[in-house]
């Protein structure tokens, strides 16, 4: 059997939790800026028609009453720790899948914990206990059928769906709650009258190959109750990145390189929680037209210095030189290590010494920031940009 664990409403809960004046308010969390979008949304919000990935101005619209909330994703991340190590608790093997959301496989775990609803309330009752958060918990033999169960009795709720009774459960379970049938293939399902899993059934698994490919073979297993994805443990980092909207759009290179630097700033920060370091640099950027683009390039060892990324993501954006306003831009890192590995020294020996120079820098403003917050210490061009956003 296999547990989904689905936190409610989780960054919404959480301002909850910290500022319980906000106890039923319409909470609602997201970008402030023109082009934000909505991150989570309270259940009170939610009877408004206010939901996640909605235009920040038309939650505003229809929930003029709401109380909108910046994210504060580094209080959000801390507690999403805190509920990965009750999961871990109950069983070896968990697969983290979002910040609120994990499969837990509880095979072999039952005489330790008990049966499977047991286990589940046990998980529930923890979470409440300990962090003051609810979730809703789905139980069943199949992944992608937990997935489906936890949202059945939101919030806080517990759906289990025993062996026995999983056909009964999948025939009538719509297409579209099923994860990866995304809008143009529940359109071409339905224009073959397949709207639940159980219509499926009316074609042969070569007749669905041929119109879906691959998917067409996986909804034939999953029509059928059959999902052998298994529950992934901890899973290697393989990239980090971060990436942002900008405000307005804009040709300014000097503002494109002042994104760039915090970007860079905020992915040598993520390599150092995880205690690694890259060698390829990737820039990504978004037209006004949604047009995308990225350039990478490989670096001669793998750093962790914030200056070295900001200056080879500039590299890389002077390259590439955008003649259209740009909607959005990105600095990515791959090529992860935790080892630095042999080292081509330099013939001149500065190149590396002024990169290990920078490293130990950003070590110094991390135990600085740890201390006193992220605002303590600044680049002075970052602060002097802030001041003219102001």
């Amino acid at each position: 059997m296999i547990i989904h664990v689905d936190m409610d409403a989780f960054f919404a809960s959480v301002e909850v939790l910290d500022d319980p004046g906000l106890s039923g308010a319409c909470v609602i969390v997201g970008g402030m800026s023109s082009r934000g979008v909505v991150s989570a949304a309270s259940y009170e919000a939610r009877q408004y028609g206010v939901h996640s990935a909605m235009p920040m101005y038309e939650a505003r619209g229809k929930c003029p009453q709401g109380v909108f909330l910046e994210p504060r994703r580094r209080r959000y991340k801390e507690l999403s720790r805190a509920v990965m190590l009750i999961l871990s608790r109950f069983s070896p093997v968990i697969e983290q899948v979002s910040i609120d959301e994990a499969f837990v496989d509880i095979n072999g775990c039952d005489r330790l914990h008990g049966g499977p609803e047991k286990i589940g309330r046990a998980i529930k009752e923890a979470i409440r206990r300990e962090l003051g958060l609810t979730c809703s918990v789905g139980i069943t033999p199949l992944k992608f059928l937990s997935k489906i169960a936890s949202d059945m009795d939101k919030p806080d709720g517990l759906t289990l769906i025993p062996p026995e009774a999983v056909d009964d459960f999948i025939g009538p379970l719509p297409v579209a709650k099923v994860p990866g049938v995304g809008r143009q293939n529940r359109k071409q399902l339905e224009r073959l009258g397949i709207r639940t899993l159980g219509d499926v059934k009316k074609y042969s698994t070569e007749q669905l190959v041929r119109r879906f490919g691959k998917y067409g073979q996986r909804l034939a297993e999953l029509a059928s109750g059959i999902d052998p994805s298994e529950v992934k443990g901890v899973r290697p980092v393989k990239s980090l990145s971060s990436e942002q909207t900008l405000p307005v759009d804009t040709r300014d290179r000097d503002r494109l390189r002042r994104y760039l630097l915090k970007h860079a700033e905020d992915v040598s920060r993520q390599l150092r929680r995880h205690d690694l370091r890259a060698k390829t640099v990737t820039l990504k950027v978004k037209h006004a037209d949604f047009s995308q683009v990225t350039r990478q390039v490989g670096l001669c060892r793998h750093t962790r210095s914030s200056e070295t990324l900001f200056k080879t993501a500039c590299g890389l954006l002077d390259n590439y030189r955008p003649t259209r306003p740009v909607r959005l831009i990105g600095l990515g890192a791959s090529d992860l290590s935790e080892k630095e590995g042999p080292v081509q020294m330099s013939l001149f020996g500065e190149p590396d010494t002024d990169a290990l120079k920078w490293e130990a820098l950003d070590h110094a403003v991390d135990a600085i920031t740890e201390r006193f917050g992220r605002e303590a210490v600044r680049r002075a061009e970052l602060f002097n940009d802030d001041r003219r956003r102001k």
